[in-house]
């Protein structure tokens, strides 16, 4: 997870940083600077208010990547120990008996994943909807 975090902080940076350099060109901050505003109040009353409906998109669709990543390092061995549950490792384990006849013991994990990935997928595209601004 460490791992993870560490390899993904720098998109959420890039992606909060373009949409604050967006957002302090607006109309609406030179208008609030013009009024004589503190600048943390515009920070936090305008500016970060809509720079958060992009992050939170990037959120969702980035959880279901790293979903993806954990299960695929599980599958290949160097993901979570043996003893956590992952199911990138069911599907690993269920992966020599798949010409057997037994194809169901990497099936269902691998169909779960495949739902889980697509259901978060389908949140974040709700979300991004629901948040445009535009709308």
């Amino acid at each position: 997870v460490l791992t993870l975090v560490i390899l993904e902080w720098a998109y959420y940076a890039r992606t909060a940083r373009g949409q604050a350099l967006v957002e302090r060109r607006r109309e609406y901050v030179e208008a609030a600077r013009c009024l004589d505003i503190p600048n943390w109040r515009i920070m936090l009353k305008h500016i970060l208010p809509n720079c958060l409906p992009p992050l939170i998109v990037i959120g969702t669709l980035q959880i279901a990547r790293a979903i993806t990543l954990e299960a695929t390092l599980s599958f290949l061995g160097l993901g979570v120990p043996v003893t956590e549950p992952s199911l990138g490792l069911l599907i690993s384990n269920g992966f020599q008996y798949l010409l057997s006849g037994d194809y169901w013991i990497s099936l269902f994990p691998g169909i779960a994943l495949l739902l889980l990935i697509l259901s978060i997928n389908i949140v974040g595209d709700r979300l991004r909807e629901s948040l445009d601004p535009r709308k």
